[in-house]
């Protein structure tokens, strides 16, 4: 966004939203999306007045200027505040629902992929019809007729599965939004939670804004050590951890995320006041205290076999498993018998390879990879906080460590599976490296070259990630599920990285074409710092004050 303001000219103001408007001497009037900006006389103001519409309500802020106050300084404080509101609170256009729902869509003559138990991994010639954001029928292509007012889309044999859940991302702007629908990623699981997450989750949800099916975790519950940071909130003893978890429940979170450090006394009392108030719990497995010489010299703290049968919903990353389980061994018997003990005791977990094979590509490619398509859409916020991991990653030989234990984790994986543990796919998007939708279909490319089928990825990032993690009816293409869509020019049942590139889009039943999925990749670079850091200095208050 640009602005000018001269004294005794002119006043203009532009901004990213196509909006260009040159203002003479007053009266005048500036309506821009949600904001209204108005003055008796420009050259000589006694009242700037900045009008802003929020969900239907009109509130009015008025700045009484003396009129000795030069219109400089007048207009471009009304501007800067105009300017500061529309970055934090416009999302990207692309994602601004400006039309009704369509009366229903007729998706005919597609290969269909529906993910339904037992039914076969492809139906050549097939229709399915939505009305409203339902599934209502699926039938032979041409055979189901279009009823009055619905549009008919002529999928020309290409391919249409479910749409796809990323299971373990961290948003940080609405921009990142678009990028997911862009790549056909209809529902995302938000794995440390700001207080905008939740403002989001209902915009989404009552159809103020277009996005994916959004699920949020709160903050990320942690204990002093060497994995803390900045945005996680501190737990020590019993008595804080029931205190961040209570206050948690009471701004709205449903789901908890666990990390690391926690101590024995802080993890017990979060399962227990989890378990209280029905709040679900996540993440990783918590090691306690770590002292000089873990873990290959000491035993954890905290065994990782405490975290087995505690109720968790999944346990996140592969090699938090290998670290913690087998003490970072890369022993492949030692593997087995870990995958049959977590198969027995049920956790579901979410590998995201990709995220730490990021590591690995960036390193062998001296940084290039942190270049690459797509990371105009990484927010720039992270960027800055990250540039020195950036800088110390680019610089390092992956061969001794970072290589052997990435193709260990693919093994790791692999014997997960053929355990019986369900997968689900996730891939830590939202850090440096990782772009925002394209990084999921990197995981299921890793999740393949683990051992896994085309199918039983797919049905990583689609069924069982919707049953796993609450996705109401979703994941699945039958009569009855919610219309979350994805139709690809190419087989991902040969080709898996075919997810990436979708030619129609399905959310909710709000059909994305071509030209749709167009926008939402310009939208996707639409990110912005100041935005981003508004939310995580409003997230620092909320920990401090009420987590």
């Amino acid at each position: 966004m640009q602005v000018r303001v001269l004294p005794g000219a002119p006043f203009r103001f532009e901004a990213g939203h196509s909006a260009r408007r040159t203002l003479d001497a007053g009266p005048w009037r500036l309506g821009l999306g949600r904001l209204t900006l108005a003055a008796n006389d420009p050259l000589n103001p006694r009242h700037i007045a900045l009008v802003f519409h929020r969900r239907g309500i009109i509130s009015f802020m008025a700045v009484r200027i003396l009129a000795r106050v030069g219109i400089g300084l007048a207009a471009l404080a009304a501007v800067a505040t105009a300017w500061l509101w529309l970055i934090i609170s416009d999302p990207p256009d692309a994602l601004t629902l400006n039309r009704a729902r369509p009366i229903g869509v007729l998706i005919d003559n597609v290969r269909l992929v529906s993910m339904v138990p037992g039914a076969p991994e492809v139906e050549d010639a097939r229709a399915v019809l939505v009305m409203g954001d339902r599934i209502v029928e699926v039938g032979a292509a041409g055979a189901l007729p279009a009823p009055k007012g619905v549009r008919v889309v002529d999928g020309a044999g290409r391919t249409l599965i479910p749409g796809l859940i990323d299971a373990h991302i961290h948003l940080n702007d609405e921009a990142e939004l678009a990028a997911y629908l862009a790549h056909g990623v209809t529902g995302v699981r938000n794995m440390s939670g700001y207080p905008f997450h939740l403002r989001l989750s209902e915009r989404i949800a009552t159809g103020a804004l277009l996005g994916p099916d959004f699920i949020t975790t709160g903050p990320i519950l942690n204990s002093r050590g060497p994995n803390e940071n900045v945005l996680q909130r501190m737990v020590t003893s019993g008595d804080e951890a029931r205190a961040a978890v209570r206050a948690q429940h009471d701004a709205g979170y449903r789901a908890l995320k666990i990390y690391s450090n926690l101590t024995r006394e802080a993890f017990e009392a979060i399962i227990e006041e989890a378990d209280r108030l029905g709040m679900s719990v996540s993440g990783h497995s918590p090691e306690g205290v770590r002292t000089r010489g873990v873990p290959r010299e000491r035993p954890f703290d905290i065994p990782w076999e405490q975290s087995l049968g505690r109720g968790l919903t999944t346990l996140e990353h592969i090699e938090t498993i290998v670290w913690h389980g087998l003490r970072d061994d890369l022993d492949e018997d030692r593997m087995r018998r870990l995958a049959a003990r977590l198969s027995a005791s049920g956790e579901v977990v979410t590998p995201t390879l990709i995220a730490h094979r990021r590591l690995v590509l960036i390193a062998e490619t001296k940084g290039r990879y942190l270049d690459g398509p797509g990371s105009d859409t990484i927010n720039p916020l992270t960027r800055f906080f990250e540039r020195g991991s950036e800088r110390h990653w680019s610089g390092v030989d992956p061969s001794t460590y970072e290589r052997p234990h990435a193709d260990f984790f693919l093994t790791a994986t692999r014997l997960l599976h053929e355990a019986g543990v369900p997968l689900i796919a996730g891939s830590d998007s939202g850090g440096f490296g990782l772009v925002p939708g394209a990084s999921l279909a990197r995981e299921l490319e890793l999740l393949v070259a683990a051992g896994l089928s085309p199918h039983d990825a797919l049905a990583a990032a689609t069924r069982t990630s919707a049953l796993a993690l609450g996705f109401e009816r979703t994941g699945v293409v039958a009569p009855g599920y919610r219309a979350n869509l994805v139709l690809l020019p190419g087989d991902p049942l040969t080709q898996i990285g075919a997810v990436e590139s979708p030619s129609g889009v399905m959310v909710g039943g709000y059909w994305i074409d071509d030209d749709g999925l167009e926008d939402m990749r310009r939208s996707a670079r639409d990110t912005s710092f100041v935005r981003s850091l508004w939310r995580v200095l409003e997230m620092k208050l909320f920990n401090e004050t009420k987590g």
